[in-house]
């Protein structure tokens, strides 16, 4: 008898001590799920905004929007980018004398072809500009020290992200971090029409919650996914919308 009752003291003792091992283990679960999907959603979103801006730039130049992640990593390394500069304005005198900003604009054009006419070279645009306006005769006579209004051609990736992404590793935007390579799904509508009358293309790229959450706890993955449907939303992250117009808002802003 007495032995039973140990057995029986220590088969409640287990008991306790799993019982005790579940209720902890039901309150870390979560929080460390919940602490990876925030880690883990900030890498995501870095790639979809950098999609984003790829995209919007791709449409700026093509007039649509492009369904192939290759193609607009191969735009990126190499188109350039075209930006317009403008330095300088008019003053009230000069305009009350009947200069304009056409008219400017068509002279500090006319003294851009006489430098390269004159074939130098300069170790940036800025340092032309000041040439130009330090010994062009027509623009110190019209008194547009100052002045420049260009189109300049920059380096894509240097435009867009500010050295933070190179030829080597750009093409690492496609790639869903902590997703085993898997890239993001891309869609395409280039034929929306608004409620006007305007077509409007529209794009959604999109990396579900099973695509970087997949190794961790099942049961939490499945409850996330659960919640989000229930409310109706997508179950992962996305920026941009093919059904609807958001302004090509991600769907955590």
């Amino acid at each position: 008898m007495k032995a039973i009752k140990i057995s029986a003291c220590v088969l409640l003792g287990l008991s306790a001590i799993a019982i005790a091992v579940m209720c902890v283990q039901s309150v870390v679960t979560p929080i460390k799920f919940d602490n990876a999907r925030v880690e883990r959603e900030a890498k995501v979103v870095e790639n979809l905004v950098a999609l984003r801006t790829a995209q919007l730039e791709f449409r700026n130049q093509n007039g649509r929007f492009t369904t192939d992640l290759d193609s607009l990593v191969l735009f990126l390394k190499n188109t350039p980018k075209k930006e317009l500069v403008k330095m300088g304005s008019l003053t009230e005198k000069q305009l009350e004398g009947g200069m304009t900003e056409a008219k400017a604009t068509e002279m500090f054009k006319a003294a851009l072809a006489r430098v390269e006419k004159e074939g130098k070279t300069f170790e940036s645009d800025s340092a032309k500009y000041a040439y130009i306006w330090e010994t062009d005769k027509a623009m110190i006579a019209a008194g547009l020290q100052g002045y420049a209004r260009d189109t300049v051609r920059m380096n894509m990736m240097q435009a867009l992200y500010k050295g933070k992404y190179t030829e080597e590793n750009i093409a690492d935007i496609c790639i869903i971090p902590f997703s085993n390579g898997k890239k993001f799904d891309v869609k395409v509508n280039n034929e929306y029409t608004s409620s006007s009358g305007a077509v409007v293309p529209l794009f959604e790229i999109s990396a579900p919650f099973e695509s970087y959450l997949g190794d961790l706890d099942a049961q939490e993955l499945i409850n996330l996914q659960d919640q989000e449907v229930k409310l109706e939303h997508f179950p992962g992250l996305k920026v941009g919308d093919v059904v609807e117009p958001n302004n090509y808002a991600g769907n955590w802003e």
